[in-house]
């Protein structure tokens, strides 16, 4: 007897349709988390700036713009990575600027997860190994806090001295400890047989040695990685001239202080987008220099224009993904 005859639905099209009802599910899951810590950022660093307010200023803008350009020229340089470790990687400019934006905006869920799951997927569709995706992953994570917490290290100890570290040495020295396991990783023998190892014993099988970078290309990575903290640290640099009597010897310190403190929000990887954690460093840094309220104002603006700039950043996604066959859209 047919299935018309029965009424019965094919087994393959049932499977479709629950697949389909899982993927918007876990959609609107997602949405709906970030949503909520996106727009409780949004709101509660609006009013603690209704407390202390300033002026709008020009240059606010200025600095959020370089705020969410920081992210797509990570993507940049996140794609080249994979494109140096597989070569014959095929990823576009603007898919590597649509799933880092994607990325960055599933970073208000606690623990990266959205965004690790989200270019694990992504290279799933696109028939790129899922393995060396997590390992460009892993590059990335270390470039960037690399990239922000070795050069803010040196400009803060030549500007303000030992006395930095002195009453607040669990702090500021907590990313100079972190720097010993990133480090490692960039020596391709001993990050090859960790990774190695634990794939054996959980996927069992062995990890390419090809997916790793040298110790050579993990250098010039590192350095490259520079660019998207600058951009930070010019940015937060346009928002405390706007707020405090900033002269130019003090903008190298107070950038250091902003690309430092975001470092230590990532390692704060149960803190959505490092919220609190943050402003904390800011301040202890800025009240170095400048009075305690002003410091907290800028770092209120700040936090504010960011997230201003991560919407930004959702929007350069939603315009790139349609640039995109549907098949490997992230």
């Amino acid at each position: 007897m047919s299935e018309e005859s029965t009424g019965a639905e094919p087994p393959r099209k049932r499977r479709s349709v629950k697949k389909q009802v899982l993927r918007w599910a876990i959609t609107i899951v997602v949405v709906g988390v970030v949503g909520y810590f996106f727009s409780r950022s949004l709101i509660e660093n609006w009013q603690e700036l209704q407390a202390n307010p300033v002026d709008f200023d020009w240059r606010w803008i200025v600095a959020t713009v370089a705020f969410a350009l920081a992210v797509p020229l990570t993507g940049l340089l996140w794609a080249r990575i994979i494109r140096v470790c597989d070569t014959d990687a095929r990823i576009s400019a603007v898919e590597a600027v649509a799933v880092q934006c994607l990325s960055w905006v599933l970073k208000y869920i606690p623990g990266q997860v959205g965004s690790v799951a989200n270019k694990v997927l992504w290279a799933k569709k696109k028939g790129i190994s899922r393995t060396l995706v997590v390992i460009s992953f892993i590059y990335e994570n270390v470039f960037l806090q690399l990239a922000s917490i070795v050069p803010a290290v040196v400009i803060l100890f030549l500007s303000l001295g030992p006395q930095i570290f002195g009453a607040n040495v669990t702090t500021l020295v907590m990313p100079l400890l972190v720097l010993i396991p990133l480090a490692l990783v960039m020596y391709r023998p001993l990050f090859h047989g960790i990774l190695s190892r634990v794939a054996k014993r959980a996927l069992k099988q062995d990890v390419p040695r090809e997916y790793f970078l040298s110790s050579w290309q993990s250098l010039r990575s590192a350095v490259e990685f520079l660019g998207p903290r600058i951009l930070n640290g010019v940015g937060f640099v346009l928002i405390a001239v706007t707020v405090s009597d900033v002269g130019p010897e003090m903008w190298l310190p107070f950038a250091a202080a902003y690309v430092l403190a975001g470092a230590i929000g990532i390692l704060a990887i149960f803190v959505p987008s490092g919220i609190g954690v943050r402003e904390a460093i800011i301040v202890l840094v800025l009240s170095q220099y400048i009075p305690v309220a002003q410091a907290i104002v800028i770092s209120l603006i700040a936090r504010l224009l960011s997230t201003v700039g991560d919407l930004g950043v959702a929007a350069v996604y939603l315009i790139t993904r349609r640039t995109i066959p549907k098949e490997i859209r992230p």
